[in-house]
């Protein structure tokens, strides 16, 4: 099968950086579906293990987590997946990846894909959707629902988790949502996707929040540079609140600024469920099937904003440059095998 994949760690400008292969084709274990990929999406995951996980010895490393597909076979131990089922789903981060034409996945963890969007506009959603989801009911603590009187800051608004935050805060809570983007073309996205109110980080935020009525807030979201942000996310904390984090900071984050506000600390990865295999793995499935159904009524939109054609390493290496520009707004999926 057709595969993109690296045998070397290291920077994208690298001519060997990503590579097509031809590998064997995976054979699924008894809780796994084996799927025909049809579209892929590019994380800023997918760039930071390039980077810095060395394969195994004649084990080519292929990346990717998202992806949409058909199943094209089931394992023996699999329940309510058939093959010729439409699937999308965002993988494991110890398992070989989606850039592959064929993928296998633990089918706990995947969901139907949504029937209105395309391939491309499907593989967009799985990864960003489950860590925002994930951060705002199982981090952030916010019920379903809830949110009366309260705001929640969101400092990096247009990336992929971003622009699916703001729309499940919008769509299923009553908070108030505030998110940060510098640009005006990223600011009107973020109005575009619900935001109550946008501010620019790179900006001092006390003026601004104070200026909107909010100078100070109880949940905060930072998906992005989180250390450059720190004493001004901790500034911007309402005593007793809450802040969740995604990002991997470059610098050590002073957790003691914390203690007088009695601020509480919650680091989100959407790869624990499955890394750990934990009792409620199968909770990542069920979230996927109501991203879907959200989708199928309108609540949800797709978050792409370019799809690349097709997928192989040119294509996945302009994906990869463009997420470490720092200036990727949504998501780049990329589709077909040519």
């Amino acid at each position: 099968m057709k595969a993109v994949a690296y045998l070397q760690p290291g920077g994208i400008d690298r001519e060997d950086a990503l590579l097509d292969l031809e590998l064997p084709l995976p054979q699924p274990g008894p809780g796994d579906l084996r799927v025909r990929v049809a579209a892929v999406s590019v994380n800023p995951v997918d760039t930071k293990i390039r980077k810095s996980r060395v394969p195994q010895p004649d084990q080519p490393e292929v990346l990717g987590w998202d992806a949409v597909g058909t199943v094209d076979a089931v394992g023996a131990q699999v329940q309510g997946f058939t093959v010729g089922d439409r699937v999308f789903y965002a993988g494991a981060i110890d398992r070989p990846g989606t850039n592959a034409e064929y993928h296998l996945v633990d089918a706990r963890i995947v969901g139907r894909a949504p029937a209105r969007l395309s391939d491309a506009e499907a593989a967009a959603l799985p990864l960003t959707a489950i860590t925002a989801w994930e951060l705002l009911f199982d981090r952030l603590g916010v019920p379903a629902g809830g949110g009366d009187g309260a705001a929640l800051l969101v400092i990096g608004g247009a990336g992929g988790v971003g622009s699916v935050l703001i729309q499940l805060a919008r769509q299923l809570t009553r908070l108030t949502v505030i998110v940060t983007a510098s640009r005006p073309e990223t600011q009107a996205w973020c109005r575009e996707l619900g935001a109550h109110h946008v501010i620019d980080h790179a900006q001092p935020l006390a003026p601004q929040l104070a200026a909107i009525d909010w100078p100070q807030v109880p949940l905060v979201a930072s998906l992005t540079q989180s250390d450059e942000h720190w004493s001004a996310i901790v500034e911007a904390a309402m005593p007793q609140g809450r802040i969740a984090l995604i990002d991997d900071p470059v610098r050590p984050l002073d957790v003691m600024s914390l203690k007088r506000k009695s601020l509480s600390l919650h680091w989100e990865l959407m790869f624990t469920r499955s890394l750990y295999q934990t009792s409620d793995m199968a909770a990542q499935g069920k979230l996927l099937d109501a991203v879907a159904a959200m989708v199928e009524d309108g609540r949800l939109r797709t978050t792409v904003t370019q799809t690349l054609r097709p997928i192989n390493a040119d294509m996945v290496r302009r994906a990869h440059a463009l997420i470490e520009s720092g200036r990727a707004r949504g998501k780049v999926t990329i589709e077909g095998w040519g």
